[in-house]
């Protein structure tokens, strides 16, 4: 996959699939945002007491499920038993994965779950899928895309420092992009990533007057919970009705 986004012609990414008009990190959810036109994805990954690799972006079930309980202290049957919202359940990372293996569209992956052998095992399913160039890891913890890069050799993606769980001095040197809530976004702050070779991103442009500003200030991707305003304005003969 060619990784063409630029600031005139910006990719749109589905936050957790399109979490704004469907149950966030659902596979209708995807489903859904692949329909409307986005270029990528954005999803969240957790492993199971067994061992699974599911989708979710809290610690606990409680908030996108009808159960309650810790992710990681949970086996991949008590999680398949809950409803993820609209009958929908808690997916694996592999139904993901199915989904998109054969398309160009981009994903960003996303490790709620901080442990080596979580992104070791990420990373062995997206090779093991044909998606080695189609991704790039996220976290907040910046100890985790630095080991992500070092190791594989992926693309990664940082947030701010100011909005780090965890910083240590030259992460940002193994950062392909930083992601820019819209709170802090300005063309000053695009101009600084870019002078040190980093893509900027932002998050979450979800109105016209959003999509607006994230593009004047130069913005090459912009994650959206509700991609149709951006696909309105950046992809008007793409757009889905």
């Amino acid at each position: 996959m060619n990784w063409t986004q630029t600031a005139t012609r910006p990719w749109i990414v589905g936050h957790r699939g399109a979490k704004a008009l469907w149950p966030e990190n659902t596979m209708v959810s995807f489903e859904k945002a692949i329909h409307l036109g986005v270029d990528g994805l954005e999803t969240d990954v957790q492993m199971t007491a067994d061992g699974h690799l599911v989708l979710m972006h809290d610690e606990k079930v409680d908030r996108t499920t009808n159960g309650s309980g810790y992710v990681q202290q949970m086996t991949l049957a008590q999680l398949r038993a809950l409803d993820a919202g609209e009958g929908q359940p808690v997916p694996l990372l592999t139904e993901l994965l199915d989904m998109v293996r054969g398309s160009d569209l981009m994903l960003n992956v996303e490790m709620k779950d901080y442990r080596p052998e979580v992104l070791d095992q990420t990373i062995r399913l997206l090779h093991e899928y044909g998606l080695d160039d189609q991704y790039v890891i996220a976290c907040f913890d910046c100890r985790v895309t630095t080991y992500a890069n070092e190791r594989y050799g992926v693309k990664t993606q940082g947030f701010l420092r100011h909005d780090l769980k965890y910083w240590q001095p030259g992460c940002e040197k193994r950062y392909y992009s930083i992601g820019v809530g819209m709170k802090d976004a300005s063309r000053e702050v695009v101009a600084s990533l870019k002078e040190q070779g980093i893509d900027p991103w932002c998050w979450c442009p979800d109105d016209e007057e959003a999509v607006q500003k994230a593009m004047h200030c130069g913005f090459t991707l912009m994650t959206c919970n509700d991609p149709r305003p951006a696909l309105r304005l950046i992809k008007p003969d793409q757009a889905s009705k």
